[in-house]
């Protein structure tokens, strides 16, 4: 496993996109409660502020409305949130969306959302922040996702837009090399969330019996773990053996699982 020694392990400012609900607003709960200054970017005025309420609408907590998909509208987002709370020195990006369906039947307006929210949001972030960050120092935890290591039906642009992660990360290793900057990805198992609500009744018969019927994560667990494994230095952080197996020989056990199910 790469370890990770650009980083703080105490971050002074954090932004989170998607921090209105689910793991992001977990990991806001838990740096705030550390006395670190949070931001929450999302698409959702209402949500935002409903978020703000849950963690106790302190002075250290700042919120931004902004879909993460319009460059222009993040910028000016992360903008007013360091010149409200100072530089960012921890970027998580959360935002991300899920709408199962096969590709007969998708709406490909849906299909485009997911990959601009789950890869060019991710990418926006990273390229506004970079400079500064890789300067002063900082880290970019990038929140993928188990899909990334294994295609499932009625899936392929969640899939594919959190495999994409992969790559990127990969590749901002590389021109961090050299600066201050750290680079983590993350690969969350189904999380207790809003979305894996709506998400669930739209699954397929033939995703459940690859993905089985393994109780959720809670949000906050989902947290703790990406804190803890990042104050160990990180920069793969897996949840789990099965995960932590497809991440490390998915290459060599998918054809025999696809094999398995297509036999079923």
């Amino acid at each position: 496993m790469r370890l990770l020694r650009a980083a703080p392990l105490t971050p002074s400012h954090v932004i989170i996109t998607g921090g209105s609900s689910g793991i992001g607003l977990a990991l806001a709960r838990l740096y705030l409660e550390r006395g670190a200054s949070v931001t929450l970017i999302a698409r959702s005025a209402k949500r935002l502020q409903e978020a703000a309420v849950l963690l106790g609408n302190g002075p250290k907590l700042g919120h931004q409305s902004a879909d993460v998909a319009d460059f222009q509208a993040l910028t000016a987002a992360i903008a007013a949130a360091e010149s409200q709370h100072g530089p960012c020195d921890l970027l998580i990006t959360s935002a991300g969306v899920v709408r199962p369906s096969p590709l007969q039947a998708m709406d490909v307006t849906e299909a485009r959302t997911q990959i601009e929210t789950n890869l060019l949001g991710t990418i926006h972030a990273a390229k506004i922040l970079w400079s500064g960050m890789a300067d002063r120092g900082g880290r970019m935890v990038f929140v993928s996702s188990g899909a990334a290591f294994i295609g499932l039906h009625g899936y392929a642009p969640y899939c594919a837009s959190k495999a994409a992660l992969v790559g990127l990360a990969d590749s901002l290793r590389q021109e961090a090399a050299g600066t201050r900057l750290g680079i983590s990805i993350c690969f969350p198992p189904d999380t207790d969330t809003p979305q894996l609500a709506a998400e669930l009744p739209l699954r397929s018969p033939e995703a459940e019996k690859l993905m089985g019927r393994v109780a959720p994560w809670s949000a906050d667990d989902v947290a703790t773990e990406i804190d803890r494994q990042l104050a160990r230095g990180r920069s793969e952080i897996h949840f789990g053996l099965t995960l932590w197996f497809l991440a490390r020989f998915g290459s060599l056990a998918r054809p025999f699982i696809y094999r398995f199910l297509a036999a079923r």
